[in-house]
């Protein structure tokens, strides 16, 4: 049976075309959510994030929508990145744990092109005087005879320049895109076909797909956030957003099954043993995104030179030390206090309130990079902030459980699934 739906011409195009294969789902393995679960998020997250957008458009609030937007997008992307990690470090490890809640991370990776063309106003930012880069794509900043010259930013002309930008920004997009849609066909192929063999292509895949995405995610973060100051630079920047994004992404694929399983599905399928190791993930993930930033700050304390401290300096006076020192607490350390405990990670409403709490931690991560930029006057939060986040997410959980439904919740032709079910905890 499995070969004559691996050599049928119809189910292979089926697959390549991205077409729905619910219809093979083995019983226990099928959506049965109806339209309500996916439809509700995304309505929700379209009429939040139309007001947003007619609101923010408007010459009174067009530059604080710009960069509510950012911090709202980046948060997405983020869970997307930190994904399609997930898939990517699961085949070239041959981890056989995560096999049954494989398809979470792999729908979530799968939303590239979505986020592409959620990032036309990020876009049409650019191109705004009063946009997200204005700092270093306004005209003349190169030219000494301007009244814009500086002469940090010309030295940096040459990488921050608006079609350079653009051209940066596809190129990563088409990366992301090309490796999560290469992992997502080959484990659908794989549903149909049960071909032990696509395992070695997944792997193959992630061989050379986690090099350049771990790149294009360093050089992403630098554009996209870390631009938005451009006198400031750090090398470690693109580790610290890689450990934010890898942790929440673990937090979303626990809360995401939850939800699946309070809506009837995945029911002895995810068990208790998964959720401890999504738990002892987050814990290990809260500690190194907290070993990243105090590596980051005592490196530039260390060195005390004044245009390198003076971005951590913002972020420490005019209100902005209280968010700091809140990122400190609720970020950290009681994370680390509540997580360490075995039985919280065995404790599924506990387990469920940290995972909310630290992805609500991700956004202010994002908001306290972003914003002491727009007010550094003075720390202050917009409910263009709230409104930006909330539509964005609520799109993007959306269309998220849209594409689980087409398809079967467990990739139940991976020749390691039995091995998960039966996963246990030593």
């Amino acid at each position: 049976m499995a070969d004559t739906l691996h050599s049928s011409p119809i189910l292979v195009k089926l697959v390549d075309t991205a077409e729905p294969t619910r219809g093979h789902a083995l019983k226990p393995y099928q959506w049965t959510g109806g339209t309500r679960a996916y439809l509700v998020p995304m309505l929700i997250g379209a009429a939040t994030l139309a007001v947003s957008l007619v609101v923010g458009f408007s010459e009174t609030f067009r530059e604080q929508f710009y960069f509510s937007y950012l911090v709202g997008w980046t948060f997405c992307l983020s869970l997307a990145l930190g994904a399609l990690f997930v898939v990517l470090i699961k085949h070239l490890t041959k981890a056989s744990w995560i096999v049954a809640l494989r398809r979470i991370p792999e729908a979530l990776a799968a939303s590239f092109p979505f986020l592409a063309l959620l990032s036309i106003p990020i876009i049409i930012g650019l191109f705004d005087d009063h946009g997200l880069y204005h700092h270093w794509s306004i005209d003349g900043i190169a030219d000494p005879g301007s009244e814009h010259y500086d002469e940090i930013l010309a030295g940096k002309v040459a990488y921050l320049n608006k079609p350079f930008f653009l051209l940066r920004l596809a190129f990563y997009f088409v990366i992301w895109t090309l490796v999560s849609s290469k992992l997502w066909g080959l484990s659908l192929r794989q549903d149909l076909s049960g071909n032990a063999h696509i395992a070695a292509k997944q792997r193959k895949v992630s061989a050379w797909g986690l090099p350049l995405v771990a790149l294009t995610t360093a050089f992403g973060s630098y554009d996209l956030l870390m631009s938005v100051d451009p006198h400031w630079f750090s090398t470690i920047f693109g580790v610290y957003f890689f450990a934010g994004a890898f942790m929440a992404a673990f937090c979303l694929i626990a809360l995401l099954c939850m939800f699946l399983q309070r809506m009837g599905m995945l029911r002895g399928v995810v068990t208790r043993e998964h959720y401890h190791d999504l738990g002892k993930l987050m814990f290990a993930f809260v500690v190194f995104w907290a070993y990243i930033a105090f590596s980051q700050y005592m490196l530039y304390w260390y060195g005390g030179i004044p245009e390198e401290t003076i971005w951590f300096r913002h972020r420490l006076e005019h209100g902005w030390e209280t968010h700091s020192a809140i990122l400190l607490v609720a970020h950290f350390i009681l994370p680390f206090l509540i997580l360490l405990p075995r039985a919280v990670k065995r404790n599924l409403p506990l387990l469920a309130v940290m995972a909310v709490w630290l992805l609500v931690m991700q956004w202010f991560d994002h908001h306290w990079l972003a914003m002491p930029v727009l007010h550094y006057d003075q720390a202050t939060f917009h409910w263009l902030d709230v409104s930006c986040w909330i539509g964005l997410t609520a799109l993007f959980l959306g269309v998220t459980l849209w594409r689980l439904s087409r398809h079967a919740l467990v990739p139940q032709g991976d020749p390691f699934l039995a091995k998960s079910l039966r996963f246990e905890n030593v």
